[in-house]
C-alpha cells in the first residue's frame, strides 16, 4: 500500500525522535487498526525505543488515494489506547 507523508509528519518524526522505518512497520503491519472520531484510522503497533515499551499511534487518512498520514507519536499510555480481541 502506498502512502503520502504531509509535512507536519516529516516535522513530528524528527521533534518525536520517531525513526522512519519504524513508522514504515507501523504502517505496513499494524498490529491495530482502530477508527477514529474525526473519519481517520488509526494504525498501532507496541515498540520498543531507548529500552521502553510504548504504542506507536499513526493517524491515516484513509478516504483518499494515496492514503495520508497525517500524524505519528508514540506514548507510554499503552493501556489507554490498546483494545485486546
Amino acid at each position: 500500500m502506498t502512502f503520502r507523508f504531509s509535512k507536519h509528519v516529516r516535522e513530528e518524526l524528527e521533534k518525536r525522535k520517531i525513526s522512519q522505518p519504524l513508522l514504515e512497520q507501523a504502517l505496513q503491519s499494524p498490529q491495530q487498526k482502530m477508527p477514529e472520531s474525526d473519519n481517520s484510522t488509526c494504525y498501532q503497533s507496541q515498540v520498543e525505543i531507548g529500552g521502553k515499551r510504548y504504542l506507536l499511534r499513526v493517524m491515516v487518512n484513509e478516504t483518499v488515494t494515496p492514503h495520508v498520514v497525517v500524524t505519528v507519536y508514540r506514548t507510554s499510555k499503552i493501556s489507554k489506547y490498546w483494545r485486546e480481541p
